[in-house]
């Protein structure tokens, strides 16, 4: 079949690209610079500046991964704005794609659209801190709301009959990019610790796992509505650092106290600094199986 992403040159949507070739499938990618991102992917990928531009090859299945990356600067309106904007106004135009194409009967059978675990907002950590499900109730502050705006504009799809699956996404891990590519060097250094007391939750996922999970999504015509994309053991951050370390034969003795990190990032702290304990229910009750469903099986893995 074919099938479009958004944002398919990214460290997720390159993955994806390669397994959709490898399967057999005709991949289409809208990208903001066609020429460069054309050199990072799959030869025979299709790559087009806008989903509109796809008009003329209709895809049967859409994913969603665009948006501006949400740590690389701090919060401000304007920032803020920015980030809200590159992952509504994407998703938009793939519901304009959906309107046009329903008018000739073409319309896509199903779009996956990204999320993320900052739906859920700050759920506590520690071990007193309740397992965190599609069904939970999320906590009011901006990384919430980004999400339900970006969830609520895929919506716009179901009124041309197009399935919708949303992937709330955990930190992506594998070699060469995501946050270990941010974290690693000083951790090689020796040079590693807790971000503040360490007990907020960190949600994550090896990518191989996560490419997965949305081949499933596209594949099984049955699974609609929101799911976690994270592996079943969720980990808090002093747990994650002392298994970095442990993998890396490295000492982690330098935590960073919150009060740093807030100074330093200001609103945007509150990614390193809270969390919640997403585990993948609707992925394990429909029997998806991880190949890495430890951290110290995925770290092995990335690390070796």
């Amino acid at each position: 079949m074919r099938v479009l992403i958004t944002g398919g040159s990214g460290f997720v949507g390159q993955r994806l690209c390669r397994r959709l070739v490898d399967n057999g499938h005709r991949v289409q990618v809208v990208s903001r610079a066609p020429a460069k991102a054309a050199k990072a992917l799959p030869e025979g990928v299709d790559v087009r500046s806008s989903a509109l531009d796809f008009v003329d090859k209709p895809p049967a299945a859409l994913v969603n991964l665009a948006g501006e990356p949400i740590a690389d600067k701090r919060w401000s309106d304007s920032q803020k704005e920015r980030l809200i904007d590159s992952r509504v106004n994407a998703t938009k135009e793939l519901v304009m794609l959906c309107e046009q194409l329903s008018q000739t009967a073409s319309a896509p059978q199903v779009l996956v659209s990204g999320s993320a675990m900052g739906y859920y907002g700050d759920q506590g950590g520690g071990d007193d801190a309740a397992p965190v499900t599609e069904q939970t109730t999320p906590h009011d502050e901006f990384v919430h709301r980004l999400c339900q705006r970006w969830e609520d504009a895929a919506r716009g799809v179901e009124a041309y009959g197009v399935r919708l699956a949303i992937l709330r996404t955990g930190l992506v891990l594998d070699q060469g990019g995501g946050m270990l590519k941010k974290l690693l060097p000083p951790f090689k250094l020796g040079l590693g610790g807790r971000l503040g007391n360490g007990d907020q939750y960190m949600p994550w996922i090896h990518r191989e796992d996560l490419v997965e999970m949305l081949l499933w999504l596209i594949e099984k015509p049955h699974l609609s509505g929101p799911f976690n994309g994270s592996a079943p053991q969720p980990v808090t951050n002093r747990e994650f650092t002392r298994a970095i370390g442990r993998h890396l034969k490295r000492p982690t003795p330098f935590p960073v106290p919150a009060l740093v990190l807030e100074t330093l990032f200001g609103e945007m702290s509150r990614l390193l600094l809270t969390g919640a304990r997403m585990v993948p229910q609707r992925f394990e009750e429909e029997g998806f199986t991880f190949r890495y469903p430890t951290l110290d099986q995925a770290l092995e893995d990335i690390l070796a």
